[in-house]
């Protein structure tokens, strides 16, 4: 399993500092989650943490390799063998059913399509959705297509999962459904990095980082 190393992030847009100065560890059977008010940069973290984003200064080192040294196909290869995403408005795709939306990421590594096919049904019968396998995304609901891009973002075990307000719109049902999926990882010794304005959510992680300033800070 992969390890992720932070070093002096941050994120300027011309004279707007956005973020500075995030540096952290996560290891293997790491979750943390990222506590902050709407607007203030939860989400800008994550697409550099998952590299994404460039950022201004600072890096992020995934099992040794720097990235701030990589060019733009040596990015695109780490990410897809990393990370799986979990985005805050889904971005699934609305010509696919919600089957095909959840092994599209087979497709680009090479993966079996009979394996992959079996394995997004097994995520998608644990999320709920056994019966809207077949469904476009304007046949679901919000709460449907976020449970879809849940199971896409974990369909290839991925070794690192980011997800950004992983159970917004969600019922509490959906909730803990949702949360109880993305920790198996961290049960099987992956990380989960996450932002999210649930505070019960929030205190599943292993470690919590607040917002200070324009940096994140572990208490």
């Amino acid at each position: 399993m992969a390890y992720l190393k932070v070093e002096n992030l941050g994120k300027t847009y011309g004279e707007n500092v956005i973020l500075e100065g995030i540096s952290f560890t996560a290891e293997p059977g790491d979750s943390i989650a990222f506590v902050s008010p709407s607007g203030s940069g939860k989400s800008t973290l994550l697409s550099m943490l998952g590299l994404l984003l460039s950022s201004t200064t600072g890096t992020v080192i995934v099992d040794g390799k720097d990235s701030d040294s990589m060019g733009d196909k040596e990015l695109s290869a780490l990410r897809r063998e990393t990370f799986g995403f979990v985005f805050q408005h889904t971005q699934l795709v609305g010509s696919l059913r919600a089957i095909e939306n959840v092994t599209a990421p087979a497709s680009f590594a090479g993966k079996m399509p009979f394996d992959a096919r079996r394995r997004a049904q097994s995520l998608l019968t644990d999320l709920g959705l056994a019966d809207r396998m077949d469904h476009f995304p304007y046949q679901l609901s919000i709460g449907q297509k976020r449970r879809v891009s849940v199971a896409r973002a974990l369909l290839l075990d991925p070794p690192i999962v980011i997800a950004d307000e992983p159970t917004n719109d969600l019922d509490s049902s959906s909730s803990q459904s949702v949360a109880d999926t993305l920790f198996s990882r961290v049960e099987e010794g992956g990380i989960l990095l996450y932002a999210t304005h649930d505070q019960a959510l929030a205190s599943r992680a292993k470690r919590v980082m607040h917002l200070e300033g324009k940096t994140f800070v572990e208490r």
